[in-house]
């Protein structure tokens, strides 16, 4: 086995302080973006990242926001009709979606849409969080 010497003692002592700070600078990007949470259904977060929204370029609406939805295993929404359009994006985990009608289970990466009143109940049937991110379109 090889000695350390000093220099390289440091050089291992300056990575290891440098990894020890990335993290921390990760979940600040989250707070610093003014995040806001809500536990409207048992075992369901609703993050809102800041309050009003931003001013929006696409025609026919007036501001953009956007909403992590955190689903717990067994958790379900309320199904209440959209107030507003919207995408919807699964970050983690899967949500059995009933929508309007139609039945199906959105995976990571999976992304659809709603229109204002669209019918909408998200079920987390698995054993891990489920995580819907949600870009509210406002007119």
């Amino acid at each position: 086995m090889k000695k350390v010497d000093r220099r390289s003692a440091l050089t291992i002592g300056l990575a290891a302080a440098s990894a020890a700070l990335v993290k921390p600078a990760a979940v600040q990007a989250a707070a610093a973006m003014g995040s806001k949470d809500t536990s409207p259904w048992p075992g369901v977060v609703v993050r809102t990242y800041g309050d009003t929204g931003t001013a929006s370029l696409i025609p026919g609406f007036a501001t953009v926001s956007m909403r992590d939805i955190i689903m717990q295993p067994g958790s379900k929404t309320a199904g209440p009709p959209m107030p507003n359009p919207m995408v919807c994006h699964i970050l983690q985990g899967e949500m059995r979606i009933e929508q309007e009608g139609k039945r199906w289970t959105a995976g990571k990466n999976y992304v659809w849409t709603c229109n204002k009143d669209t019918m909408e109940q998200a079920y987390n049937d698995s054993r891990t969080v489920a995580v819907m991110r949600v870009t509210d379109l406002k007119a």
